[in-house]
């Protein structure tokens, strides 16, 4: 889980970067109320998809605002200085509307913030918490400088700020990873011609969660390619189709804990690959060791597909790779920097990215593969550990 040292020194560089004059901030995005207070309600409850606020302090304090049995429901205890709980269920009286409990809550900490000026993130904030909030208290976004015409936004800011991984952060991913390569292997076991799809996303989920040792959720693609349908994704479908020989099965899945993941991916083959599939797996291994040799801060995003996109056009197979080369990883998915060739990204130390090289050609079959990486200032770690291979 996240560690208040990690969330204190979150909370600081997001002050960092708010102007003078802004006393108070209110958080409404999940994921950043996660990030900043490892408040998360459990997805995989009764609560699942209920929330809270974070109301953040310049002097330091913090507040956690939400109804009883949201409150009860986080995974872990938030780090916050108090809780501003409405009851909205006692066991002993019918339900109010759960959405005004949780602007109930914000109601109940309004005289606080008369006191100062805040900044609320406009995005996912209720339209109804305007009708709470005390007018003339707040705005949806500040100038930087007095004299400056910029301006800023909570959630612009945060998500910017996302990309700098912690090392709290970090462990919670690599227990994500655990949970991933631990699905990825047992793929070898499960993957043979007259399994189902749907088999094959039991067996994985089962895998990873064991290796992740709690409860987590798992998505992605459980998907056969073969030579009339070489692009495919999502979950099993419900004709529960059985593998035959020559599909090529893409497991690109992703074990999420706490709002944070893992995504990478491997293909196998369904008996002996052909000649053809196993050039275009040449290539994608091709694609990823020349990205990986491109890999640091201050590399421009749009450089590392250029990278991974040269074996291709080298063996005359450009188009058969029409996706991104990768993209950044944490609290989303895909999150930035995005590697494609008309990106703007720069790579930072601390992003989390992928590579992602595929291949997918009619009468042939479709591919990928994938790892993920932590990007220092001289280079990566690589933080999957799963085997790449066809068979």
């Amino acid at each position: 889980m996240l560690t208040a040292e990690g969330c204190q020194s979150r909370r600081a560089r997001l002050w960092d970067r708010i102007p003078e004059g802004i006393d108070w901030l209110l958080i409404a995005d999940p994921r950043h109320i996660q990030y900043l207070a490892n408040f998360w309600v459990q997805p995989l409850s009764f609560s699942g998809g209920e929330r809270g606020l974070l109301l953040l302090e310049r002097d330091g304090r913090s507040s956690i605002l939400g109804d009883n049995f949201a409150i009860r429901s986080a995974v872990h205890e938030p780090y916050v200085d108090r809780e501003v709980i409405t009851t909205w269920y006692d066991h002993q009286h019918s339900v109010i509307n759960r959405d005004h409990a949780l602007l109930q809550s914000l109601r109940d900490v309004a005289e606080d913030l008369v006191k100062g000026k805040g900044l609320v993130e406009a995005e996912w904030l209720p339209l109804g918490a305007t009708e709470v909030l005390p007018a003339g208290t707040y705005d949806f976004s500040a100038s930087q400088e007095a004299d400056d015409d910029s301006l800023c936004d909570l959630g612009t800011i945060l998500r910017d700020l996302r990309r700098t991984k912690e090392p709290d952060e970090i462990d919670l991913m690599k227990q994500c990873m655990r949970g991933g390569d631990a699905g990825q292997a047992r793929l070898f076991d499960v993957v043979k011609e007259g399994a189902t799809e749907l088999d094959i996303y039991r067996e994985v989920q089962f895998a990873a969660v064991k290796a992740a040792g709690r409860p987590a959720l798992v998505y992605g693609d459980f998907r056969a390619a073969y030579a009339d349908q070489p692009k495919s994704g999502g979950f099993p479908d419900g004709k529960g189709r059985s593998l035959q020989l020559g599909d090529l099965f893409i497991l690109d899945f992703s074990v999420v804990l706490d709002g944070y993941r893992s995504d990478f991916t491997n293909t196998i083959s369904v008996g002996e690959p052909s000649a053809e599939v196993v050039e275009l797996h040449e290539i994608c291994k091709a694609g990823m060791a020349a990205g990986e040799q491109a890999l640091k801060a201050g590399a421009k995003a749009s450089d590392i597909h250029a990278a991974v996109a040269a074996p291709y056009v080298a063996a005359g197979k450009k188009d058969s790779f029409m996706h991104h080369a990768g993209h950044g990883l944490g609290l989303g998915h895909p999150e930035s920097p995005i590697l494609v060739p008309e990106s703007t990204d720069v790579l930072r130390a601390g992003d989390v990215i992928t590579l992602e090289p595929g291949s997918y050609v009619e009468g042939v079959g479709g591919m990928r593969i994938e790892h993920n990486y932590l990007i220092t200032d001289d280079g990566y770690e690589r933080l999957s550990n799963h085997d790449i291979r066809l068979t």
